[in-house]
């Protein structure tokens, strides 16, 4: 079990120092930001669709490696999902960080961000990049925050 600990940790590292799909896109449909003020991580999110997909994702911003990783994993594993596929990887991750257990094999390399969960005050950071597709999708305007309830 410490083997996938440290493979774990090694790819939470590697997506928060290398994250992958960081960048704006100009032509995206949706663009929400997304702030946690108790560490002040911050994201802006772009989201291209195309006929019901989510055909790609990018992220600007900064935070602490939790906060990034889980935007690159996040945007590595949503392309070419449909919005219904990504509300529904959506509640089975939020349930999972929040305790539920069973999730981690339908999330694939997103279970990575497993040991988050040891720490509930970084679920925030984990969950940000998460809270923010979700009111892009929906088209929110207003700026997400871990403050308020974004459920």
């Amino acid at each position: 079990m410490s083997e996938l600990r440290e493979l774990y940790q090694e790819v939470i590292i590697d997506h928060g120092r290398h994250p992958r799909n960081f960048g704006k896109l100009d032509h995206a449909h949706y663009h929400q930001e997304g702030f946690n003020p108790l560490c002040g991580d911050k994201i802006i999110l772009h989201v291209c669709e195309k006929e019901g997909l989510v055909t790609d994702l990018k992220f600007e911003g900064h935070g602490c490696a939790i906060s990034m990783a889980s935007a690159s994993l996040m945007t590595e594993y949503l392309k070419g999902k449909s919005k219904a596929e990504i509300q529904e990887l959506f509640n089975l991750f939020h349930q999972w960080m929040m305790g539920a257990e069973g999730q981690q094999d339908k999330l694939g390399k997103l279970a990575a961000l497993g040991g988050v969960r040891e720490f509930p005050t970084r679920i925030k950071c984990a969950t940000l990049a998460w809270h923010t597709l979700k009111a892009a999708l929906k088209g929110e305007t207003q700026r997400v925050s871990t403050e308020r309830d974004t459920t």
